[in-house]
């Protein structure tokens, strides 16, 4: 048997006024209209590699007013910011939006240290880029048989971007 811990929520850790902030600015305009379907936790390929990484969770959390909590967490700066989880939104929720938002009030609030946020849009930019040279290299080869040799991929996109 599974033992699960359980995290007692204190109603004085509670912001009411923290969706309400977030649906205020732009890209978190649509947070309070998410039912907790799971969708988006279901097509989260960051989901699937961290199990700890739950999507509906984190806007549950933030719905609830755990501004402390979810501003200090890690798991906002996980988001790889894909969009996968907004194109099988069935309310528009857009949550690589939200995590946006939620980065830059933890930066402005300051949860973390402003040069932070630079270095995580940096790791973005730079993942977006090395992923595209990776599939161009592969794609370059498309009408020939080859065996997938990852780490030399690797090697050769690296020196492209």
């Amino acid at each position: 048997m599974e033992v699960t811990k359980v995290s007692l929520i204190s109603m004085n850790e509670l912001d009411a006024k923290f969706k309400h902030e977030v649906a205020a600015q732009p890209g978190g305009e649509n947070i309070k209209v998410c039912f907790a379907c799971g969708v988006c936790t279901g097509a989260c390929p960051v989901s699937k590699l961290d199990e700890n990484f739950d999507p509906r969770k984190i806007i549950r959390m933030t719905l609830l007013g755990m501004k402390e909590r979810v501003l200090s967490s890690e798991f906002i700066w996980l988001c790889a910011m894909c969009y996968n989880c907004s194109f099988h939104c069935p309310q528009d929720v857009r949550f690589a939006d939200v995590m946006a938002v939620l980065r830059d009030m933890a930066v402005k609030e300051g949860y973390v240290h402003p040069s932070f946020l630079k270095q995580i849009k940096a790791i973005d930019s730079f993942s977006g880029d090395l992923r595209r040279q990776m599939v161009l290299l592969v794609v370059a080869k498309r009408s020939q048989s080859f065996g997938l040799d990852l780490k030399e991929l690797l090697r050769q996109a690296e020196e492209k971007v």
